[in-house]
Order: C-alpha cells, then sequence, then structure tokens
C-alpha cells in the first residue's frame, strides 16, 4: 500500500490506515481519505505516472478514477463531506457508490415474485384504450369550449397524456407489452407516430442506451460529455445545452441528429445507429412519421394553423419538455453524484445502479410508473403495472445502491429545483480514468466573479 498522498507543499505521508471489512469504513478511518468529490477507490490517477492505491491488493476492486492534480483546501474538507460529492457516510459507515457491489444479477432477479415477469396484453390494450380516450375527449372539450381559460389547462393535461402515449409505445419497444412481436410493433406505431416519433428508430438506440447505461462513450441518451468533446464545442452550443429551457426542448433534436459526439439520424436507414438487417424497420417507422406528419400540416390547412397549433402544436412541446426532464433526471441531479465507467469497470449491473427512481405524485399513474426506473433498467422485459412491486421486493437485496427517492407533491415541482441545480453542476467528465464523476464549469456562464 502506497504510503504517500499529494499535499500542498509536496509529498508528506499517510497515517497508517488498517484494512476494513467490505461493508464499511469506520468514521474515524473515512476521516483520514477525504478527498474532494470523490470516494475511495483502489487507485486514482494523479497525472500521467502517480497513483496512490487505498484497498487490499488482495481484492480485485480496482478502481481507475481521474482527479486533479491540485489538492483541495483541508479546512473546507467537512462542509464538503456534509455534500458528499459519491460519497455516502450514514452512522459512521463508508459507502462508495462507484465500488463493485456485493451482489450480482442473479441475486435480484431471483428477489423479483415470478408473477412480476408475467405480460397481460389484454390489460395492456386497457391502458392504451384509457388512454386514447382520454386524449380524445381532452381535444373535444378544449375545441368545444374555445377559450383562454381552458386552453393552458388542456396544453399541460394533453402534453402529459401525449407522455403517457409515448411510455406505453416505449413498453412495446422493450417488448414488455406483450409477447407478441407484432402486436407490440402495430400498438408502437400507432402510438409513437401519433406523437410525432419513429418508433423503430427510436426503439434501436433506446436498446443501445439500456444496453449501455452508465457508459460515458457507449450510453445513448444524456450520457456525459467527455472534456476533449465539451471543451470542442461552440460557445453558443455550450451555454444552450445547460441553459434552461432548451435542454428541455432537445429530443426533436436528438432525433435528427443524435448528441454531440455522435453521428446519425434516426430517421436514416443508413445511420451508424442500426445494423443492416434494420434497414427496412427504419424505413417502415421513418414513412409512419412521415404520413402523420403530412397529415398535422392538412389539418392545419383545414383547421387553420392557429388552431392546430393550440390543440397539437403546443401539447407536443409540452411532451417533449416531459420526456427530457423525465429521461435526464432519470440519470442525473442526485444529492450526492453518482459514477460513470468506461473501460474494464462497467459492467451492465454497475451501470444500471447508478439511474435514478423518482415520485411524480399524481403523475405516477398517469404516466404509468415510468419513476420506477432502476428496476426497469436492469429487467426492461418487466410491464409497467408490475414495476413498483418488483423495486420493493429487489430493495433488500440492492441496499444501499438503492436511492429511495423524494416524496412529491401533488405535482412534482419540487423536480425543477433540482434540474436547475444539475444544469448548474453536472457538466463533462474526465477524458482518462475508468471511474467517473461529473465535474463542473465555472466559466461556462461569464468569468468567476471575484470578491
Amino acid at each position: 500500500m502506497a504510503s504517500w498522498v499529494l499535499s500542498e507543499c509536496g509529498l508528506r505521508p499517510l497515517p497508517r490506515v488498517y484494512h476494513q471489512s467490505r461493508t464499511g469504513l469506520t468514521s474515524k478511518t473515512t476521516n483520514l481519505l477525504k478527498i474532494r468529490q470523490l470516494p475511495v477507490s483502489k487507485s486514482y490517477n494523479l497525472g500521467s505516472s502517480f497513483k496512490v492505491s487505498s484497498w487490499s491488493r488482495q481484492r480485485n476492486w480496482a478502481l481507475n478514477v481521474a482527479i486533479p492534480v491540485s489538492a483541495p483546501v483541508i479546512e473546507e474538507e467537512d462542509k464538503e463531506r456534509e455534500s458528499v460529492k459519491g460519497v455516502n457516510e450514514h452512522e459512521g459507515e463508508f459507502f462508495d457508490p462507484g465500488a463493485p457491489p456485493p451482489f450480482k444479477l442473479a441475486d435480484i432477479r431471483a428477489a423479483i415474485p415470478k408473477h412480476c415477469w408475467v405480460k397481460n396484453p389484454w390489460r395492456s390494450m386497457s391502458y392504451v384504450v384509457r388512454d386514447v380516450a382520454v386524449v380524445c375527449g381532452l381535444a373535444v372539450v378544449a375545441a368545444y369550449f374555445n377559450n383562454w381559460v381552458v386552453w393552458p389547462l388542456y396544453w399541460f393535461a394533453q402534453g402529459t397524456m401525449f407522455w403517457a402515449l409515448f411510455v406505453l409505445g416505449h413498453d412495446c419497444g422493450h417488448g414488455s407489452f406483450s409477447n407478441n412481436p407484432k402486436l407490440n410493433s402495430v400498438v408502437g406505431h400507432l402510438l409513437h407516430s401519433l406523437i410525432l416519433v419513429p418508433y423503430h428508430g427510436w426503439r434501436i438506440s433506446h436498446r443501445t442506451h439500456h444496453q449501455n447505461h452508465g457508459h460515458v462513450e457507449n450510453d445513448e441518451s444524456w450520457q456525459p460529455l467527455p472534456e476533449k468533446i465539451y471543451k470542442s464545442l461552440d460557445n453558443v452550443t455550450r451555454t444552450l445545452r445547460f441553459t434552461l429551457p432548451f435542454p428541455m426542448l432537445a429530443y426533436p433534436v436528438y432525433l435528427w441528429s443524435r448528441s454531440p459526439g455522435k453521428k446519425g439520424s434516426h430517421f436514416h436507414p443508413d445511420s451508424d445507429l442500426f445494423a443492416p438487417n434494420e434497414r427496412k424497420d427504419v424505413i417502415t417507422s421513418t414513412a409512419c412519421w412521415t404520413a402523420m406528419a403530412a397529415l398535422v400540416a392538412c389539418l392545419s390547412f383545414v383547421m387553420g394553423p392557429v388552431q392546430m397549433l393550440k390543440l397539437y402544436g403546443i401539447p407536443y412541446w409540452i411532451f417533449v419538455m416531459w420526456l427530457d426532464l423525465v429521461t435526464y433526471l432519470h440519470h442525473h441531479g442526485h444529492d450526492e453524484k453518482l459514477p460513470w465507467y468506461r473501460g474494464k469497470e462497467w459492467s451492465y449491473l454497475r451501470g444500471g445502479l447508478t439511474t435514478l427512481d423518482r415520485d411524480y405524485g399524481w403523475i405516477n399513474n398517469i404516466h404509468h410508473d415510468i419513476g420506477t426506473h432502476v428496476i426497469h433498467h436492469l429487467f426492461p422485459q418487466i410491464p409497467h403495472y408490475h414495476l413498483v412491486e418488483a423495486t420493493e421486493a429487489a430493495k433488500p437485496v440492492l441496499g444501499k445502491y438503492y436511492r429511495e427517492p423524494k416524496k412529491s407533491g401533488p405535482l412534482p415541482f419540487y423536480l425543477l429545483g433540482t434540474l436547475i441545480r444539475s444544469m448548474k453542476q453536472d457538466h463533462y467528465v474526465s477524458d482518462v480514468g475508468d471511474v467517473l464523476y461529473y465535474q463542473t464549469d465555472p466559466k461556462l456562464y461569464g468569468p468567476e466573479k471575484t470578491e
């Protein structure tokens, strides 16, 4: 075990640290290992060649974490510790969210009741009928009254229902809607085309997201930007990406051009997103999307563009904001920074454990419990109507790797504060290291203020 650590004055010896059990370190020991923003792991990169080891070499828990060479100010560490950047300390125990969990994916699977895996197509279809009926009913009521007291209420309600339709189509894409691929495809195309989403194009990229969740380079949506890519962005793009409300309007842009650093389109069959045998699926979905876009354009001529904007256009953008808000906050914005991985440190299980559950109050039932996200990410084949029960059954196995979501009021207004804080803090990750945490660009919104 290495016995030297960087200080502001150069190298100084570390006090002797005795090995602790896997369940945690005592509070006295953790006081010796305070490192700003990062949990303790086997090795940290301190520049090009210097490493500090803090775990027994007998355990294969290697975490290659990139941190700055400059050391933090020691006097501020106690305060930093309370707002823990990736490290939780409770009742004297040390918990490193970036360490490999003591359980396997099979242990979680075994804890989930068998009936939670059963897909009932009739029950799934009942949600489709319910949601489509509500969408049609809302449009009829809004058009009948046609006054400015009703329209804002309609926009929020209908945009939320468009989001609910998306979630049901999302279940079709995962195959959790039913065991019948043809039924899943037909229902998925109908639901997603209605809200201008290319079903197969999205389904395939979303599959990539689940298969690579938590991986810096290979994840597909809302993955962190490596520092090199972040700094290569022009100032306008960089600022808009982290300035509300623009990130909450990003989904249509993502469908056309993906995220920074990635190429391709969800509409083009030759995109890097797709394998050659998926061309026909992509063409089919793009044709359905085009037909819906043409229908919207025709209705604009028949009903008038203003009326169509009120009935469809504004609810569509409310839906986009719901989608961006939910998908972003399921992977960002926790009180303690959570790890992202690359290289040998990534695994399907460790990547999935960095996702977050969220409580949306009254909206939970409307958008089909999509907030129960951890179990959904690990086992996307579980139907949405079993996710809550499956999550409760898995909690004893997950332990501290499950972060209990904050309880919401009737409407989840508290998430706006979480979103704003994350946008101000979570900007990029280092280009080096295998276990990474978000870093903040203090110059993003202009030069730092000096007192």
